[in-house]
């Protein structure tokens, strides 16, 4: 048997849809992002505009995190040594979990590799520590989130219209009354730019005796005057029983975390699989990430200016009728495509022709027939960009033969 044209045809059955998906080659340029260079298939160089960053702030630019990590590397080395229950504990990590505690107002956070890990982890996890629980899924929570509370294989599972309390009370009402429950959702969902109902989620939970889950990898360092997230802006965070987040997006760096009641803190790190077996991260990471979140408490203009830019960059982009897509109450940016192969085209004639990077948005990280454009723009991003981004679409939707309101492919 040749095992290797399983793996072509399933490549085909990719390219044959559209959506077979090319990364572009990119070096940031220190302290002047989003520009970077460009590295094309025959290795010639072209300088480009990032529209399509989640380091939505540039944090991964501020001198202060740069420092902290060079400091951090200078006094530490490369690697954290092991896993934290082995070798891999440093001083860098306990200070980096106080700052993420002190963010969310709880009383302790744990550190994991990635957002997608801690969300993995401790959805999973949670099965072991509650039989019998019953998760309450938002129908568009992420991938991670999905995977995590699938994993708890013979535990009961409801999925609730996305953003629809109506539904999902009906399906807490349906359910055992004196079940474990946890309801988890997102507060901004990344791809159409929605913003949840918190408050209403959180009575709910409370009307139920179920726990609240919120992950809030969108909008940690974006929301709330300390930048704690869109439950901090909404006055509810305190009221929320499991925060998760990144390190990955505004705040600049890598990593995942949830923050939360000291023993749910303590039992997750004792059980999740994800947290117990996996090294931990280098030093200078978690010592980067401790300097943003530090840097962001203190600075919310920054996040004033960034609303700034999202509100600008959607107004020229509607006034040039293109179609932004109405869902979007929050910083993301989506400009609705609804066609794989004119989704890639687009993006690819930005890039050669005009300097401008943003990926095509297909399935499986939308629905087919959702595909989309999607800018974040940031604080750096100037209105010459916008300006500029805004002609090129303008000129690109016509070329590509796309329906200017409908975002349907002709």
């Amino acid at each position: 048997m040749d095992y290797r044209d399983a793996f072509r045809v399933a490549l085909d059955q990719v390219r044959s849809e559209g959506r077979y998906r090319v990364f572009a080659d990119l070096k940031r340029h220190r302290g002047e992002f989003p520009r970077a260079t460009w590295t094309k298939a025959d290795g010639t160089t072209q300088e480009v505009v990032v529209w399509c960053s989640n380091d939505y702030l540039g944090q991964g630019q501020n001198p202060v995190v740069l420092d902290a990590m060079t400091q951090a590397l200078a006094e530490a080395g490369a690697g954290s040594g092991g896993t934290r229950n082995i070798s891999g504990t440093t001083r860098y990590h306990v200070e980096l979990e106080a700052e993420l505690a002190d963010l969310h107002g709880k009383e302790a956070a744990l550190l994991f590799t990635s957002g997608y890990v801690s969300n993995e982890a401790t959805l999973s996890t949670l099965y072991k520590i509650l039989p019998g629980l019953i998760v309450f899924s938002d129908a568009l929570n992420h991938n991670s989130m999905i995977s995590g509370i699938r994993a708890g294989a013979k535990a009961q599972r409801k999925v609730f219209r996305h953003n629809d309390l109506a539904h999902l009370e009906e399906l807490l009402a349906e359910a055992p009354a004196d079940a474990p429950k946890l309801i988890a959702f997102e507060s901004v969902y990344s791809m159409d730019g929605d913003i949840a109902d918190i408050a209403g989620t959180v009575a709910l939970a409370k009307k139920y005796g179920a726990l609240t889950y919120i992950d809030e990898v969108h909008a940690v360092g974006m929301y709330g005057p300390r930048g704690a997230g869109v439950a901090e802006r909404d006055g509810v965070m305190d009221q929320i029983d499991i925060v998760e987040g990144t390190l990955g997006k505004a705040i600049g760096v890598m990593g995942g975390y949830i923050a939360a009641d000291a023993v749910i803190i303590d039992a997750i790190r004792s059980y999740a699989d994800g947290f117990i077996f996996t090294t931990s991260l280098p030093p200078a990471l978690a010592a980067g990430a401790a300097a943003s979140i530090r840097w962001l408490k203190e600075h919310d203009e920054v996040r004033q200016a960034h609303q700034a830019r999202a509100a600008a960059l959607k107004a020229r982009l509607v006034q040039a009728g293109l179609p932004v897509m109405e869902s979007s109450v929050s910083h993301i940016v989506p400009v609705l495509v609804g066609d794989a192969t004119h989704c890639k085209l687009i993006s690819d004639i930005l890039l050669a022709d005009h300097g401008i990077y943003v990926q095509p948005i297909n399935y499986p990280t939308v629905p087919k027939g959702g595909e989309r454009l999607r800018f974040t723009p940031s604080p750096a991003h100037t209105d010459a960009m916008i300006d500029d981004l805004a002609r090129a679409m303008e000129k690109l939707w016509a070329h590509c033969n796309i329906k200017r309101m409908g975002g349907i492919a002709a």
